[in-house]
């Protein structure tokens, strides 16, 4: 478990959707910034592509994304892993054909003071379910599928796989037409005490921002493919 679990919590506080905060001509830029980047991880099981965004690409849409980013948080310090070479990485674009499942971004140092998270979806089709329920743990992917849960030899920045969170926030059975109408594509057991936070519908030019200790899923609806920004911080 995280060491500053109070400090942690003491900067808690519900997600935060902000319309508008790009133009259309900056989220042009950042999906040219996306197409310039090299390829990070194409992992073809999940039908995913990662891209790192590298400090040295996008000067100009990096200010400019961690001044609004700053305005709403106040100040932070990146926590996006680090290059082989140990150069920073500004965030992560995922171009998704499948939803992600449930997971926690608490990252995986244990001595560090988390913070915030923030998504800029740029396509318009998809939405990402935010849960009230929070974990205080490393980086993990919540989940009741055996083949998974032996997965042990992780490589640098994989998340851990747990079934912790089963039991952990209650019995209470996941609500049936949520899952119907978004987390098709999750177990409804693997639900089990969780309760819905925020359903955040994607809209470019907005951002949502939350705390890397809520629990989080993509939903179901995803219309052939979806592009998103992601950046952790810490304090």
């Amino acid at each position: 478990m995280h060491k500053q679990i109070e400090k942690i919590k003491s900067n808690e506080g519900k997600p935060k959707v902000l319309k508008n905060i790009f133009s259309e001509q900056e989220i042009e830029k950042f999906l040219n910034l996306y197409n310039e980047l090299p390829v990070t991880v194409h992992n073809k099981k999940q039908n995913v592509i990662k891209k790192r965004w590298l400090s040295e690409f996008g000067h100009e849409l990096e200010k400019i994304f961690y001044d609004r980013l700053k305005n709403e948080i106040g100040d932070f310090k990146y926590d996006n892993l680090k290059t082989e070479n140990g150069n920073d990485i500004l965030g992560l674009f995922q171009e998704s054909y499948n939803p992600i499942g449930l997971h926690i971004d608490g990252g995986f140092n244990f001595d560090d003071l988390i913070y915030k998270q923030s998504l800029i979806p740029l396509t318009p089709k998809g939405s990402t379910i935010i849960f009230k329920n929070r974990y205080y743990g490393k980086s993990t992917n919540f989940t009741t599928d055996k083949n998974e849960l032996e997965k042990k030899n992780l490589k640098y920045g994989q998340n851990i796989r747990s079934s912790e969170h089963i039991g952990k926030y209650g019995n209470k059975p996941f609500d049936e037409e949520t899952h119907k109408k978004y987390l098709k594509h999750e177990k409804i057991e693997n639900l089990i005490g969780l309760e819905v936070e925020l359903i955040y519908t994607w809209e470019v030019g907005s951002m949502l921002i939350f705390d890397r200790t809520n629990l989080h899923c993509s939903s179901s609806i995803i219309d052939g493919k979806k592009i998103g920004l992601t950046t952790f911080t810490k304090k």
